[in-house]
């Protein structure tokens, strides 16, 4: 007996029911009504033999084998709208909606920066920008890229380099006047540490000198932290020392409320990420953001505060 086409419908109305955690708002956004996207779900649980969502009168929730289902599903819904997208007209005015999740302390400073000449070039793309140093999963809560300050680790994720971003050991002034300049990293241990919570090794500082090497410390800390906007105020009024993105004190520098310490030492710097979802495919008005942003945060996020 030839096999049956796969439901490829409904695998794209589940994919859009469980990123909207609801019927009607996929119902909604797919242009459907609450009935269709129903039965399109029952369809598709009958012919699998099981179930894929938890339906209960308050709340909608995925099944394990949900779950499961659900990163191919959202590739078809992806792909299927890229399909449609690309088989448009190319002339056409580029239009829709780019969901984009961003650092918190890195989208005030400088990601907001970039954009207007972005909505200027694209009027009719509209963005849906959110701001959070927590690691969203862009397949199950529905964003098109992310852009992430960090050591990736390996995963099924697309990933483009933007540019470095340093990281700086600062304090301020009066600190060091007090509780001495280190010029080794073992002096650390006699100082008070401040301590971003987000790092790949948490609560180790990685330090490297072209001639004595490399050191590594497990410094006393005093603040843990997931924003390290936050530290800036702390250090200003002295009470420790940190590791911060460049993009984050540049100003303080420059103002000497902050200064640099042991500047012979370097901590690898940090990358600027473009991540995207597995598929190579994606609608245009996604790829129009995203070359855009290649290009304009190709240079590292920092004022030239030594000039």
């Amino acid at each position: 007996m030839p096999r049956r086409l796969p439901d490829l419908e409904a695998w794209a109305i589940f994919a859009k029911v469980a990123e909207r955690g609801s019927f009607s708002g996929a119902a909604s956004e797919l242009g459907l009504s609450n009935p269709t996207v129903s039965k399109a779900i029952g369809r598709l649980e009958a012919r699998l033999g099981f179930a894929l969502l938890a339906r209960t009168s308050r709340r909608l929730s995925l099944t394990e084998a949900g779950r499961s289902s659900l990163e191919r599903a959202s590739h078809i819904l992806s792909e299927g709208e890229t399909l449609e997208d690309e088989a448009v007209d190319q002339s056409r005015t580029p239009r829709g909606l780019v969901r984009v999740s961003a650092p918190l302390s890195f989208g005030t400073a400088y990601f907001g920066a970039v954009l207007p000449a972005f909505l200027e070039a694209y009027p009719e793309i509209t963005l849906d920008v959110a701001l959070s140093d927590r690691r969203v999963d862009l397949v199950a809560e529905g964003f098109d890229f992310a852009l992430r300050i960090a050591s990736l680790e390996d995963s099924s994720l697309l990933s483009r380099r933007l540019c470095a971003v340093r990281r700086l050991l600062v304090g301020a002034p009066a600190y060091f006047d007090m509780r001495g300049r280190p010029t080794h990293p073992a002096e650390l241990m006699r100082h008070a540490a401040l301590a971003y919570t987000g790092s790949a090794e948490r609560g180790v500082w990685r330090f490297s000198h072209p001639q004595f090497g490399e050191e590594l410390i497990e410094p006393a800390v005093r603040i843990w932290t997931d924003n390290a906007d936050m530290l800036n105020p702390v250090l200003i009024a002295g009470q420790g020392v940190a590791l911060q993105p460049e993009f984050l004190v540049w100003r303080e520098l420059r103002d000497g409320v902050l200064e640099i310490a042991m500047s012979d030492w370097s901590v690898k710097p940090l990358g600027l990420h473009l991540v995207m979802p597995p598929s190579p495919l994606r609608p245009q008005r996604v790829q129009l953001l995203i070359d855009y942003l290649a290009s304009a945060l190709a240079d590292p996020p920092r004022a030239q505060h030594a000039r």
